[in-house]
């Protein structure tokens, strides 16, 4: 188990503990490469002055210091841990696949992929240790010691097994794209060292979900699994995707709005006022719109004897919001208990369906080369 300080005084002994955390979850740091630093990046921020919320165009804040009120400190720092969170969350999920990789094009892609969500915690964690005082640094600590494994991580998504590399490609095409929410309605925030985090995170993150969704066409053009198998993880991956954004009519997302911590998926675009009431189901809604478009995509390459990939509904096997807890089925019928576990057996991978890919990897063009177009 992870070896804990008694107190983490500098960032330096932070990142003492970083190093502890590689070696507790096992992860071959000897991948990451000799030539690749962990670093703090920061980047530019569209505007000086806070741009949504109670404060408009006031100066954006520095430091801790500059915050009116301790609730929105409380609240900055509660969504910076959460963000932290996902992504040390993300390498501990996926570090199983690393002797598995189909390709040395996939391996390197994975390694990429894993370093640099360790950035993004390193980074999260650098702001809380920095301007957070000792409740920062208790915080930044803890972002270490919860387990995907042990399903201890804060958000449902990032305790889900990834088992195999149709799991790999599926998570990082839809998990990693509403990080690309998350982080963009982050980087207005009005704490502009939040803000200027953001930019290089979003930078890398692009690459990731990119990879995740060449994967997943990668997969569909070798045609050697079958698309009632790939549908099982879509409905595997999208139905947590969607708690990600967060409770309908959130008072969290309202207050972090009028407060000007985080705004709307590309604020700057908006001409139209906010409905406080309907910040998440924007942000849930505008995924959607984007997924249905890649799964339009991928649909143009499946043969006409496969059936063709489909998103399922948002009421299916939510968590969060006011279908939580209620037995939908993938098309948004609702069932009896009963039928509903059976309905969960037919349309989740089972551990058959999680072998079948497994044993699959074992063998050449079930996925496309990348060499090939």
């Amino acid at each position: 188990m992870l070896v804990k300080k008694s107190r983490i005084d500098t960032f330096d002994d932070w990142v003492d503990l970083f190093d502890q955390w590689h070696n507790d979850i096992g992860y071959p740091t000897e991948l990451i490469g000799k030539d690749y630093h962990f670093e703090t990046k920061l980047g530019d921020i569209e505007s000086n002055e806070i741009e949504f919320g109670h404060f408009a165009g006031r100066s954006k804040w520095e430091r801790l210091t500059d915050i009116p009120d301790q609730r929105i400190k409380d609240a900055l720092a509660h969504l910076i841990e959460f963000q932290g969170d996902t992504e040390f969350a993300s390498v501990e999920q996926q570090k199983n696949l690393l002797e598995r990789a189909p390709t040395q094009f996939d391996l390197e892609n994975i390694i990429r992929i894993n370093r640099e969500e360790m950035r993004h915690g390193w980074q999260m964690s650098y702001v809380l240790v920095t301007h957070f005082g000792e409740s920062g640094k208790a915080q930044a600590q803890r972002l270490l010691e919860r387990r995907a494994s042990q399903k201890t991580r804060l958000l449902g998504s990032f305790n889900e097994p990834v088992l195999n590399w149709l799991d790999f490609f599926t998570y990082t095409s839809f998990i990693d794209r509403d990080g690309k929410y998350q982080l963009n309605m982050l980087s207005r925030s009005a704490f502009a060292p939040l803000g200027r985090s953001m930019l290089p995170m979003l930078q890398e993150e692009a690459y990731h979900l990119a990879q995740g969704n060449i994967g997943l066409m990668r997969i569909v053009k070798a045609g050697r699994i079958p698309t009632a198998i790939i549908q099982k993880y879509f409905n595997k991956w999208l139905s947590t995707a969607y708690d990600l954004f967060g409770q309908d009519e959130s008072s969290t997302a309202h207050w972090a709005y009028v407060w000007g911590l985080k705004g709307r998926y590309d604020e700057h675009l908006h001409d139209e006022p906010v409905d406080m009431s309907k910040l998440n189901e924007l942000s849930r809604a505008t995924f959607f719109k984007e997924v249905s478009s890649l799964v339009d995509s991928l649909n143009r390459h499946i043969p006409s004897d496969q059936p063709k990939l489909r998103i399922p509904s948002d009421k299916f096997r939510r968590s969060i919001g006011v279908y939580a807890g209620m037995t939908y089925s993938v098309d948004g019928t609702l069932l009896s208990k009963e039928d509903y576990e059976k309905h969960l057996q037919q349309v989740m991978p089972s551990n058959a369906d999680d072998q079948f890919v497994i044993n699959l990897e074992k063998e050449k063009g079930w996925i496309l080369d990348p060499s090939q177009k």
